[in-house]
């Protein structure tokens, strides 16, 4: 197989199982979080169940990545934002995020002194139709959760299940929660 190319990725089918397998490129990650909703019956450009996303995303954040930092050097992390941007014309949205610092990238000297990680980011993005229940999204005065950098396993699950909570603890983003999204993207790009 070609260096960077895609593999498909097994993964247990035991939902009280944490996920197990072997790494998976960094080039493949978006790949392989399309898979999972696949099998949750999701369309990556479609989704429309956002508690059944969640837990995909769940799935896929304890999918092991091969080619970035260490989670110590904030090298995997996730994050929650939401709010109305000129890129999906004003409509209320809610991403989940997966950043990567990619170690492996081409080009890379990791013997310059000045050497650093290149940022991409693998995110599922839903946008939902305008709706007085979702217009005062961006007015909480914060737009995201934080990125969370934990191992993977049980320290990783807990901190998904405290975004979790922290989302529920906003009208506007448990009426975005429970309203079926307009249409979603998947994407892996370079992080800004």
């Amino acid at each position: 197989m070609a260096a960077g190319a895609c593999r498909p990725v097994e993964l247990e089918r035991d939902s009280n199982a944490l996920i197990s397998a072997m790494p998976i490129n960094w080039r493949s990650s978006r790949e392989a979080f399309e898979q999972i909703l696949r099998r949750h019956q999701l369309n990556p450009e479609a989704v429309d169940d956002l508690e059944t996303a969640w837990t995909a995303f769940g799935e896929f954040m304890q999918l092991e990545i091969g080619g970035i930092q260490d989670v110590a050097d904030d090298g995997d992390g996730f994050i929650a934002e939401w709010g109305s941007y000129s890129w999906n014309r004003e409509l209320p949205a809610i991403t989940f995020g997966r950043l990567l610092a990619v170690n492996d990238y081409d080009g890379s000297d990791r013997e310059d002194p000045y050497w650093q990680p290149q940022y991409w980011r693998v995110d599922l993005e839903t946008c939902f139709a305008p709706h007085p229940d979702l217009t005062d999204v961006d007015a909480l005065g914060f737009q995201d959760t934080g990125f969370d950098f934990f191992e993977i396993g049980h320290a990783r699950t807990d901190a998904l299940a405290e975004v979790r909570a922290f989302i529920h603890g906003y009208p506007q983003l448990v009426a975005m929660w429970h309203t079926k999204p307009l249409h979603s993207r998947l994407t892996l790009d370079q992080a800004g």
